[in-house]
């Protein structure tokens, strides 16, 4: 298992094993190269806030036969556990198959700390411990759930300390676990919690309680017939009947491939937040981990929230570098992939796409803004609009063509003056597939 440290500071960010220019407070807020989707969000007895998640590794399939952990204690440094557990190669503690693991949970109890995994191919679920939050976990074993055989498991201790079992696609199943948390109690499993046709489940169900209320959050086929939601619903009785609340999130455009989303909420230091996913390289895996802050109205209800770069942060410091990949909308044709280990770009643009960062915090204003940029054989232009695409104009960027795609290079323009926070969206205008790629902008006094 490799531990690597994340240290929130845009002088000198320093990270064991991968080096990086990143805030990690913002979204993503997986590191560069890891691509660590579905995540289930715990806060267990030291006080910090763990996600437990599963591993993107290829365009091809969902998923990897690694997880990793991802902790912090503030929600602005985060350190990343590689490698906690494995059913296949190096750390292979599943020694009955060597399929892939999809989205895991983690409970603990008496010292103990359990990690419930899932391996779709096999269609099996099973269960690893481990004496850490990090693990590494070992003696992974099936897991019987009564011939329920499906994904996503998810584990709640309620306030009487009786822990309770979900997992399910299209229809959720519950049922209450024994005392040891190796075994559910079969008499009591319960299919249809919540289905597809009344609540729009898809899959990837997460239970919490404020306040009396039970929150099922899950991933919502709600729009577009797409999985592109994190959904809920609530009910004062922990087997139901739950009645539908509402979107949370929806990360529809992150991706112009993207198709599913799946999360958590929790309170953490006086701040409720939903976890949830984005899509990459215009696929509907090599998905990362972002986050956002809730709030819940006087009758419970969850205002629904727009995805956004800054995340769990203060707005994007205008005059330090912004990464292309902390955009948080994409329309057109443009994706953000990975050109090396550590570094993401913008990339596949074509005419008429748009980018949108949100927010930016331009402060007593700029001057100029200096992109770090790939050009292409074709060129083109970069108009800069702030708040919506149609207001105002701070700058327009030709880009030159060059007769082969040539390295890296930083290219500074001038901007009309601009003060304050606002959206920044960039509008791409050109010919072909060969225009330039973007690695970063950094706006200039």
């Amino acid at each position: 298992m490799k531990k690597i440290k994340l240290y929130f500071n845009y002088r000198l960010l320093l990270i064991t094993i991968l080096t990086s220019s990143y805030f990690f407070a913002q979204n993503p807020i997986s590191p560069p190269g890891v691509y660590f989707a579905d995540p289930s969000a715990q806060i267990w007895k030291d006080g910090n806030l763990y996600l437990y998640g599963s591993l993107d590794e290829s365009l091809d399939y969902y998923c990897s036969t690694r997880h990793h952990v991802m902790k912090t204690s503030d929600m602005k440094n985060w350190e990343l556990f590689e490698n906690v557990f494995a059913s296949k190669g190096k750390g292979d503690v599943v020694p009955y198959n060597d399929e892939l693991l999809f989205a895991p949970d983690c409970a603990y109890k008496d010292g103990m700390y359990y990690m419930y995994y899932c391996q779709p191919t096999k269609v099996t679920e099973g269960v690893a411990v481990s004496k850490s939050p990090t693990g590494p976990f070992t003696k992974g074993k099936p897991f019987n759930t009564g011939g329920y055989n499906e994904i996503d498991p998810s584990v709640f201790i309620d306030d009487d300390g009786q822990a309770y079992y979900l997992w399910g696609q299209f229809t959720l199943k519950m049922a209450k676990m024994k005392s040891n948390m190796l075994e559910i109690d079969l008499k009591t499993i319960r299919d249809n919690v919540i289905t597809e046709k009344e609540h729009h489940f898809h899959e990837g169900a997460y239970l919490t309680k404020r306040k009396g209320i039970y929150y099922l959050v899950y991933t919502d086929l709600n729009r577009a017939d797409m999985p592109t939601c994190i959904g809920y619903a609530t009910s004062e009785n922990i087997f139901g009947p739950y009645t539908y609340g509402g979107v949370i999130v929806d990360n529809d455009h992150c991706d112009p491939g993207n198709w599913n989303n799946h999360g958590s909420i929790t309170k953490f230091k006086n701040q409720w937040y939903v976890f949830y996913h984005r899509s990459t390289h215009a696929s509907n895996v090599m998905r990362k981990a972002c986050v956002e802050p809730i709030y819940f109205n006087e009758d419970g209800a969850i205002d629904e929230v727009e995805m956004t770069s800054q995340g769990a942060g203060s707005p994007l410091d205008a005059t330090k570098i912004i990464e292309a990949e902390r955009a948080c909308l994409l329309f057109g044709n443009v994706r953000i992939e990975s050109y090396s280990n550590t570094k993401e770009q913008l990339c596949k643009i074509k005419n008429k796409d748009k980018v949108v960062y949100k927010y930016i915090d331009f402060k007593d204003g700029v001057k100029s803004v200096s992109l770090r940029i790939k050009k292409g054989t074709n060129g083109g232009r970069i108009n800069m609009m702030i708040d919506q695409p149609w207001h105002k104009k701070i700058a327009e960027i030709k880009i030159d063509s060059t007769e082969k795609n040539i390295d890296w290079q930083t290219l500074t323009f001038n901007v009309e003056k601009i003060t304050g926070v606002h959206a920044l969206w960039l509008q791409f205008f050109g010919e072909g597939n060969e225009m330039f790629e973007v690695d970063w902008i950094r706006f200039n006094k």
